[in-house]
């Protein structure tokens, strides 16, 4: 039986370096006619990303995909608005929502995301090409989490998105017993396509380190919920409880947005009297404004980038030597030995 890791079973073995933090390269060439100034993506949901977050993203250097939980005319109205505001904008579409793609295509989007649960099915896969052939704007699909996925999806897709499972609030490793630990997923997507497609880690990812390590891994940008929920620019208003700010963060395949009927077919329920949920919803703390938490998360990558002496991200898979820890190793990894920690802007 094979061995699956994740990113809190591995550590990356500092190296010579001749790289300072503050002078890495965090640019990356997401298509041919996309290159971000940071390799962040926003993930497309209804908690994450609206007009605010794309907007706010997109001069960061980034990437926002707005949701698709919502009518074609409002995704449209919204990929417009970021336009007008002279960022780069993705947004998403269902596996079989050819209307949804070619609006959002006319509206300027950049890149149009084909949003499902297992993209690894030949219906995915046909509509896929479909929609490919309707756009002029980029393609990229997900999520799948294995090398012949990966394959496959390559002949479709100029991104391939990776992560079953992963997520936060995502529930489908146990609901239905699937998925791959992401780094492990990560590295045997990159592996089987040697560079064909751009590979986006999406789900997992807790610290800044962690993004280090999926582009250590090979992705070549990564796509973040939980990171950028619960921020000004995130969707939701702001509930206060004892004193303490927090907002709404959910799964597309929670219960309540699946009961909007607007995220169904991402798990192919489309139909159904009564939906089996993949996700959850809850709350998360109140982070502030997004410039504040991507200063704090590109500022780690570029203490990791200096450790291992990678001058960009392109570099990062050449330099990179991860090590597998043990329990022990991890409870070492984090502050210990303290009666009480302050709350610290980068460690949650």
């Amino acid at each position: 039986m094979k061995l699956g890791l994740t990113y809190d079973d591995v550590l990356l073995v500092p190296q010579y370096s001749e790289v300072s933090p503050q002078d890495a390269d965090t640019s990356v060439q997401l298509t041919k006619r996309i290159r971000l100034a940071i390799p962040i993506l926003s993930a497309a949901m209804d908690t994450v990303t609206e007009t605010a977050m794309a907007i706010g993203l997109g001069k960061l250097g980034g990437l926002g995909v707005i949701h698709r939980s919502c009518t074609i005319a409002q995704q449209v109205v919204m990929v417009k608005k970021a336009k007008k505001a002279k960022v780069l904008v993705g947004a998403a579409c269902g596996p079989h929502d050819l209307d949804r793609a070619i609006a959002l295509d006319k509206a300027g989007v950049d890149i149009i995301v084909v949003d499902c649960a297992h993209a690894h099915k030949g219906t995915v896969l046909a509509s896929a090409s479909k929609i490919k052939k309707l756009i002029k704007a980029d393609l990229m699909l997900g999520n799948i989490a294995t090398a012949k996925a990966a394959l496959d999806l390559a002949r479709v897709a100029q991104v391939i998105k990776v992560g079953v499972g992963p997520g936060a609030i995502c529930t489908t490793r146990v609901v239905a017993g699937i998925g791959v630990p992401q780094l492990t997923a990560v590295m045997d997507v990159v592996k089987a396509l040697k560079g064909r497609v751009t590979v986006v880690a999406d789900g997992g990812l807790k610290y800044s380190g962690d993004i280090t390590k999926a582009l250590a891994a090979g992705a070549k940008a990564v796509m973040l919920g939980s990171m950028l929920a619960g921020l000004l620019e995130s969707p939701g208003k702001i509930i206060v409880d004892h004193g303490e700010k927090y907002k709404v963060y959910r799964g597309m395949g929670s219960e309540a947005v699946m009961n909007k009927n607007k995220s169904a077919d991402r798990y192919f329920q489309t139909g159904s009297k009564k939906y089996v949920p993949e996700g959850v919803e809850g709350m998360v703390p109140y982070k502030g404004k997004l410039f504040e938490v991507i200063y704090q998360i590109i500022g780690g990558l570029k203490a990791g980038m200096g450790y291992i002496g990678a001058p960009n991200i392109h570099q990062m898979p050449k330099k990179a030597e991860f090590i597998q820890i043990t329990s022990a190793a991890l409870r070492e990894s984090h502050p210990h030995s303290l009666s009480e920690i302050k709350k610290a802007v980068n460690y949650p």
